[in-house]
């Protein structure tokens, strides 16, 4: 089947190509997942990492401010000489690096106790929003406020952590407040490999941003409220989207979460760029590879789809030059004999009757004698190229029969068609004018041999033949130049050709001449 279609050979290497090339986009989309999923293991084992460390020293300074308030209430404590009340109610852990002073305020805001200096500096610090909290709400607990510049010690920028104290009345008696240097938070983050273009930020439940990574002063304090990622933020304790900065308008793929028991976000986040750009690479490799191997599939299909129609080409043409007479261009004796058989076959089953029509170049010897016999195959030229010309139906078939003589088969004719067109034939040759002067005739003509296969009169396709050349035989002795129709005499002409010895019932003659 492909050796006979060369275009099946350009389709299936198409298809080859195709599925070489799905194969190949699914492969890169698994990487591709893949890469995805590598980073957001990186960036989930970094947050985790992050909370769990912000939520320790959180947890320990927390842990030292209860202690300050848990000392105050120790009975004695106040009377205590100053450098051993400092001791006991401010422990080693809060002078760590990067945390600031612990502070004890009264009910005014006045610095009590000072854990960096004794006796305390001489600040009021009401106007800071973690006292008004801890002043307007008894049950509050632990309170992370907003950034400040301390007034009382360095001028870095800080957050504060603070505890209420309360007398035994359960009013309010103060404050305890340890603040906590952000430059803590922008080591942590820096010590993290987010690629060139990730991101990693705290904020405050509220929106208000504490740090964030990359680091720019001008973003630490703003608040958050309205942007898009904000709001996903506050919609569920952890999960992962992605979504674009408002801040510098990166695309990331974000995972956040908020700490636990802390009034605090953190959200780390890796560039789209960042996590593909190695699966890009790859994938330019690998779809260059696939690009180059499918053109090539398909380039060798089409070569040799070209070469498999040449050598089709070539062998149609042997085999039309096998079925057709090289000088005339008509079909030949043996290609004739094929379609009368098969014709005669289909006749019977649908029951049409089949013409055939044998036609003799008249006197052609004496032509040939007198003229040449380059002149003979010229006059055998123009009575094929006649003979075409009149035969036109599909299913009819004209062919050179043997040296002169010519055969037309007319599949579905009966025998008053056939011999009209038979007549048009020998009226068309005489009509060249052709000089002839051994012919009685003095010109070119022919003579038509007529059979029709009806009834059981003729039985078989040779019978048919024998029969068309007997009625040619008798066109012939009727003096040439004429058609004559087969007559199922005692069958003379046709029998003796056949080698027959039998004879058949008189019937009547048909004469179209």
């Amino acid at each position: 089947m492909v050796t006979h279609r060369p275009n099946i050979v350009i389709a299936i290497s198409i298809v080859l190509a195709s599925a070489i090339l799905a194969i190949a986009v699914w492969l890169l989309a698994q990487m591709r997942e893949d890469a995805l999923r590598r980073a957001q293991d990186s960036v989930f084992n970094v947050s985790l990492l992050v909370e769990r460390d912000v939520s320790r020293n959180l947890e320990i300074y927390d842990l030292s401010l209860r202690a300050v308030i848990e000392g105050l209430k120790q009975p004695g404590v106040l009377d205590l000489k100053p450098a051993i009340r400092q001791m006991v109610l401010f422990d080693g852990s809060v002078s760590a690096k990067d945390m600031g002073s612990v502070l004890v305020l009264d009910e005014a805001g006045n610095i009590r106790f000072d854990s960096r200096a004794s006796p305390p500096r001489q600040v009021n610090l009401a106007d800071r929003d973690y006292f008004k909290v801890q002043r307007d709400s008894p049950d509050v607990g632990l309170y992370v406020s907003h950034p400040f510049i301390p007034r009382a010690t360095t001028k870095e920028v800080s957050i504060a952590l603070s505890r209420r104290i309360s007398r035994p009345d359960g009013s309010f008696g103060g404050v305890v407040v340890g603040t906590m240097r952000l430059t803590y938070f922008r080591r942590l983050f820096d010590g993290m490999k987010l690629g060139p273009s990730g991101s990693m930020a705290l904020m405050l439940t509220d929106g208000t941003m504490l740090m964030r990574r990359p680091y720019d002063p001008k973003i630490i304090g703003i608040n958050l409220t309205g942007t898009a990622n904000y709001s996903r933020f506050t919609q569920q304790p952890s999960g992962d989207f992605f979504g674009t900065a408002a801040i510098d308008g990166v695309e990331r793929w974000y995972a956040f979460r908020h700490i636990d028991m802390y009034p605090l976000i953190l959200d780390v986040a890796l560039s789209t760029h960042d996590i593909y750009i190695e699966w890009r690479r790859r994938a330019w490799i690998i779809g260059s590879l696939i690009a180059a191997l499918d053109v090539t599939i398909i380039a060798l299909a089409v070569l040799f789809s070209q070469q498999m129609s040449r050598r089709l080409a070539a062998e149609n043409e042997l085999r039309e030059l096998a079925r057709t007479d090289g000088l005339t261009g008509l079909n030949n004796r043996r290609s004739f004999q094929e379609r009368v058989d098969e014709d005669w076959r289909r006749a019977q089953r649908n029951a049409w009757p089949l013409s055939m029509l044998l036609i003799d170049v008249d006197s052609f010897k004496g032509f040939n004698d007198l003229y040449g016999h380059s002149a003979g195959d010229d006059a055998l030229i123009d009575v094929a190229r006649r003979i075409a010309q009149n035969v036109r139906r599909p299913g009819d078939m004209a062919a050179r029969y043997g040296g002169e003589e010519f055969a037309v088969l007319l599949p579905d004719t009966d025998e008053a068609a056939a011999v009209h067109i038979a007549e048009r034939i020998r009226a068309a040759v005489q009509g060249l004018q052709r000089r002839h002067v051994a012919s009685s005739h003095h010109v070119l003509t022919v003579s038509i041999g007529v059979a029709t296969a009806r009834d059981q009169l003729i039985q078989n396709s040779r019978a048919l033949i024998n029969a068309a050349d007997g009625a040619l035989y008798d066109a012939k002795d009727a003096g040439r130049n004429r058609v004559m129709c087969y007559r199922a005499t005692t069958v003379h002409v046709a029998a003796r050709e056949a080698g027959e010895a039998s004879t058949a019932p008189d019937t009547e003659v048909r004469n179209a001449g």
